[in-house]
C-alpha cells in the first residue's frame, strides 16, 4: 500500500516534529499536512482529502473525540487513529465509539505507528501494544458495533423507553425511518429484541444511564 496521504493533528510543537520525523521514515506515508486544533484539521482534511488522520485525544476547544465524530460524519472514507498519553480504557472507549480506527499511546514506536497505519488502511481496527487492557477488553472494542449518528440518537431513545412512534415524532422523522433504523440496531448488536438490544448497548457503552 503506497502513497498514504496523512494528515497530522496536535496541539504540542513537539509531538508534532517527532511524528513528522518518524512518519517521514514510513515509505508508504506521505504527509501532506500538520493541524495544531480541529478547527484547522478541518480545513486541511478540505484541501487535501487524506486517507488517514492521526489527532491528538486531548485537544482545546475541540477535542480529537469529537473531531473524530464530525470526520466520520463528513468523510466516512478517511481512517482515524486516536493518540493519546493516557492508555485508559474509557478514552479507548470514547475514541471507537466516535469513529477511530485505532488508538496510539503517544510514546508509540515507528515501527508500531507503521503497524497502526497498515492495519487500519486494510479495514482491521489497531489498538496500541502499550495500552492497559485485558484481552477480553481487546476484544470487545475490536468487535464493537459502529454506528452512525444518527442511530446513536435512536438507540439512546429507545433505553430511554420511547416506542417507535415516540421516536418519530421527536425527532421528526417518519415511523418506516425509526423501524429501519431500529431493524439495523438489532443487527448491529447481535440482537433480537428490544431488551437485549438494551443489554448489549449497555455491554458496549452506547447509552447513557
Amino acid at each position: 500500500m503506497d502513497n498514504i496521504k496523512v494528515i497530522v493533528v496536535d496541539d504540542h510543537p513537539m509531538v508534532i516534529e517527532g511524528m513528522k520525523a518518524m512518519l517521514n521514515q514510513i515509505r508508504s506515508v506521505q504527509v501532506c499536512a500538520f493541524a495544531s486544533n480541529a478547527y484547522e484539521a478541518l480545513d486541511k482534511v478540505n484541501e487535501h482529502l487524506p486517507d488517514l488522520v492521526i489527532t491528538d485525544i486531548n485537544m482545546p476547544e475541540i477535542s480529537g473525540v469529537e473531531l473524530a465524530s464530525k470526520l466520520k460524519k463528513d468523510f466516512p472514507q478517511i481512517k482515524i487513529i486516536g493518540m493519546s498519553t493516557f492508555n485508559e480504557r474509557s478514552y479507548i472507549l470514547q475514541m471507537m465509539q466516535n469513529g477511530a480506527d485505532g488508538y496510539l499511546i503517544k510514546s508509540a514506536s515507528k515501527e508500531e505507528i507503521e503497524e497502526a497505519i497498515v492495519s487500519v488502511m486494510n479495514g482491521k481496527i489497531y489498538l496500541s501494544v502499550d495500552t492497559a487492557m485485558t484481552t477480553q477488553e481487546r476484544r470487545d472494542i475490536k468487535t464493537q458495533p459502529v454506528l452512525t449518528r444518527r442511530e446513536k440518537e435512536i438507540l439512546q431513545l429507545i433505553g430511554d423507553g420511547l416506542t417507535n412512534p415516540q421516536i418519530a415524532e421527536k425527532l421528526f422523522i417518519s415511523l418506516n425511518t425509526v423501524d429501519t433504523h431500529r431493524k439495523n440496531l438489532l443487527l448491529k448488536l447481535d440482537a433480537n429484541n428490544t431488551a437485549s438490544l438494551v443489554r448489549q448497548a449497555i455491554y458496549f457503552n452506547l447509552l447513557y444511564i
